[in-house]
């Protein structure tokens, strides 16, 4: 009997949670994660997806240890966006590193992280918010790369919603621009079934070279 690949997403109800969500079980996946209210659980049942309602600030690593255990990866998706430093430091600090702690507990092998690209919104005004965000992301990918995990980091340029194109620019450095949050979903879908992709760090841009091609590039 085959075995289901099994995906749990900490920020499943997001931009890219959603989208990574739907590519996942187009696949044949099975996927989970957290969410943040019952109409959230209620729409992802709807696509049959099972969720739990919870804060990531208020949960336990132990309790996050129960709800990944069995599942093949986890993908940590959430986010929040550069508000206030406590909202940040609990989302994009503590959060991760709690799920991360989770997985090794849980004995999950793989975990990915959706990082930003460090270089991102140079060149405007950043005030003391936001450079605390960036900091935080950047503790956050040292705290995963020096996991015993089968980890990965993945840095994408700008999000956008427009509609993908399926073509990326995918590598250990890429230049800051933007790309859709479709393309970015799928990348990580094509990662997440790509064993042989780990302990990286791979940033992602807009480009001219399909998914699948540019991912198959990045092995070593």
């Amino acid at each position: 009997m085959t075995h289901l690949f099994r995906v749990f997403i900490f920020g499943i109800s997001g931009g890219v949670g959603r989208l990574l969500t739907r590519n996942l079980t187009d696949r044949g996946d099975v996927v989970s994660g957290l969410v943040r209210r019952d109409d959230q659980r209620a729409a992802l049942a709807a696509q049959g997806v099972d969720a739990y309602v919870g804060e990531i600030a208020d949960l336990t690593t132990d309790s996050l240890t129960s709800m990944i255990s069995g599942f093949d990866a986890v993908v940590y998706a959430a986010g929040s966006n550069g508000g206030s430093r406590e909202v940040t430091a609990a989302i994009d600090g503590d959060g991760v590193v709690k799920a991360l702690e989770a997985t090794s507990r849980a004995g999950v092998k793989r975990f990915a992280l959706l990082s930003v690209l460090p270089e991102a919104e140079r060149g405007r005004h950043v005030d003391d918010a936001k450079e605390f965000y960036f900091a935080v992301k950047k503790l956050v990918d040292v705290a995963v790369s020096e996991s015993g995990l089968d980890w990965l980091i993945l840095r994408p340029s700008m999000l956008v919603d427009r509609a993908g194109t399926g073509a990326i620019a995918l590598g250990p450095a890429q230049p800051h621009d933007e790309i859709p949050r479709e393309d970015v979903a799928a990348t990580l879908t094509e990662l997440l079934h790509e064993p042989r992709i780990g302990r990286q760090i791979l940033e992602l841009n807009q480009g001219s070279t399909p998914i699948a091609a540019a991912v198959r590039a990045n092995l070593r």
